[in-house]
């Protein structure tokens, strides 16, 4: 789900980037002096457009990093990852500027995964941990798959889950070009969220906190505290009222409650 973007009233600003790091990250904002830079990684099929709502609720002292994947948003033309590992490789590399400053990584869904890999490479690779990792609505990696992969429908039952969980807006559904672009991408993430797995949790060293909706009908309360053994010092679970898009409805919360969490990290 691609969110229209809107300007922030309270006067955050662009932010600087190198040449390399601005094909992935588009939308850079900051909030006053930055003191955490946050990168966020879409839900599956998403683009770095869905975090657009979160603009005008930036906390001082944030900055807002969406990553832009590709296959998808600005980079519609590029092709869609087809294996986790080597997408988490490029993103070591591709991202490496972005790590030279207090950070952290943000990741809903599909998105919470792919966070979590990459501080993990992050991890492995001796590069500067993550103030936090926020996972928000996705399963542990360790979990099996669920009955019945919905990447394997049809286009129309792939639009019909969509629609049910909140991932298509209804006043999108006319643009047939830009509806057939988000169910390749979903199902091409989706994919590869379900090809990948782990026999036993890998820990991490950094905080991990994980947050999702109360009414959720992708992944359960009970599923997100499944995180608890993926960090040495255990995760704290933070639910909101909501589904599982529940992070675009009250964004302003989300947001402090993630400042206040990188404040004590």
């Amino acid at each position: 789900m691609s969110a229209p973007g809107s300007a922030h009233p309270q006067g955050p600003r662009p932010s600087g980037a190198s040449p390399g790091a601005r094909r992935w990250v588009t939308g850079r904002l900051a909030a006053g002096e930055p003191r955490v830079r946050l990168l966020c990684f879409p839900q599956a099929g998403g683009a770095a457009g869905a975090f657009s709502v979160w603009r005008p609720h930036l906390p001082d002292g944030l900055e807002l990093a969406p990553v832009e994947l590709p296959g998808r948003g600005t980079r519609g033309a590029e092709p869609l990852p087809t294996d986790l590992d080597t997408l988490v490789a490029t993103l070591v590399d591709a991202l490496a500027t972005e790590f030279t400053r207090p950070y952290a990584l943000f990741g809903h869904s599909f998105g919470g995964l792919l966070a979590y890999e990459l501080a993990l490479a992050a991890q492995r690779h001796g590069i500067a941990p993550p103030r936090a990792v926020l996972v928000s609505g996705a399963r542990p990696p360790h979990l099996p798959p669920t009955a019945e992969p919905v990447q394997e429908r049809d286009d129309a039952g792939l639009l019909r889950w969509l629609r049910a969980t909140g991932g298509m807006p209804e006043n999108l559904l006319r643009h047939t070009g830009y509806v057939r672009s988000v169910l390749a991408a979903v199902r091409a993430d989706l994919t590869l969220g379900t090809r990948h797995r782990r026999a036993e949790p890998a820990p991490l060293d950094c905080p991990l906190h994980t947050f999702g909706g109360s009414e959720d009908p992708v992944v359960s309360p009970g599923e997100l505290r499944q995180w608890q053994p993926y960090a040495t010092s255990g995760v704290r679970v933070t639910l909101y009222p909501g589904a599982h898009f529940y992070l675009y409805d009250d964004p302003a919360r989300l947001l402090g409650d993630i400042a206040a969490v990188l404040t004590a990290s």
